[in-house]
């Protein structure tokens, strides 16, 4: 065999190898069973809450999974987005429009459950305004500073402004706006005056008036949304298919109240992909970029 012979059997030889281990690689992330599962939870309200409001589900999925449930909050939508991206979560509780985000960048994890809540897979979001700072109606928004939460978020964000649209006040033109990350932020941001008007998730507006968080007295609300496809439960597809089976049956089936009570859902149902064009055709309605947009 001469030397121009050689190297080429050698490259093809190592060609093959390469495709071998690619293959091998494919195949094992396709089956994925980690004996550790990290399940983010949506970073909508104090990180710390979130966690210990949380333990009676890590262990109930510890008992029907039989495997270490690590509970995670990101800094933002945007560090859970890319969390679940390059696999570092492997079930997460994601907004609407951040599970749209994050479905761009990573086309290969599955929505599988979603919350019901009133015997309904939707909710509402609500503009909400300081009841003495004049602002008694959406029209009274004009010119006044409005305070969104995270720019990834549905309820907080997404919805809100297209409702405000809707109504003929273009954010930036009609009104200036500020993101503020959590939906509590925005509440205490309206109720402190720091913005005239904000928009943010109803039940968790109601939840924060429940607490005392909020007082009822000080804040009004404007308007309330349309329904909105509830937040869906997402896996990595990427994990073997008997274990997405048990995670999809564990939350398909979870009926205890306390746990339900971390989503603020009665329960779940299925869902898919296609439940949530409705949020892609809304941020095409406001000429949103999505693809623009921080997550």
């Amino acid at each position: 065999m001469d030397r121009r012979s050689f190297l080429s059997a050698a490259l093809l030889g190592a060609a093959g190898l390469a495709g071998t281990a690619f293959a091998t690689r494919t195949a094992l992330a396709q089956t994925a069973d980690p004996a550790k599962l990290r399940v983010a939870l949506l970073p909508d309200e104090n990180a710390s809450t979130l966690i210990q409001n949380a333990q009676p589900l890590k262990v109930y999925l510890e008992g029907r999974l039989k495997k270490d449930i690590e509970l995670v909050v990101t800094t933002d939508y945007s560090s859970m987005i890319e969390a679940m991206r390059f696999g570092r979560i492997e079930v997460a509780y994601f907004g609407p429009l951040s599970y749209v985000l994050a479905k761009q960048r990573a086309p290969g994890i599955e929505p599988f459950a979603v919350g019901v809540s009133k015997g309904s897979p939707t909710y509402k979001a609500v503009v909400i305004a300081k009841a003495d700072a004049g602002v008694k109606s959406i029209a009274d928004i004009r010119g006044k500073m409005v305070g969104y939460g995270d720019a990834a978020s549905t309820s907080s964000h997404l919805i809100p402004r297209a409702l405000l649209a809707r109504n003929g006040l273009v954010g930036e033109r009609d009104y200036k706006f500020v993101h503020l990350g959590a939906h509590d932020a925005v509440a205490r941001a309206v109720q402190a005056g720091q913005v005239q008007a904000g928009g943010l998730s109803q039940e968790i507006f109601a939840a924060l008036v429940a607490r005392g968080t909020i007082d009822g007295a000080r804040v009004t609300v404007l308007a309330e949304s349309d329904p909105i496809p509830n937040y869906p439960m997402v896996m990595q597809g990427t994990l073997a298919p008997a274990l997405k089976d048990a995670i999809r049956a564990a939350f398909l089936e979870l009926k205890d109240p306390a746990i339900l009570k971390t989503f603020r859902a009665e329960g779940f149902a299925a869902t898919d992909d296609r439940a949530y064009d409705i949020l892609r055709d809304t941020a095409q309605v406001l000429n949103l970029d999505l693809s623009k947009v921080k997550g």
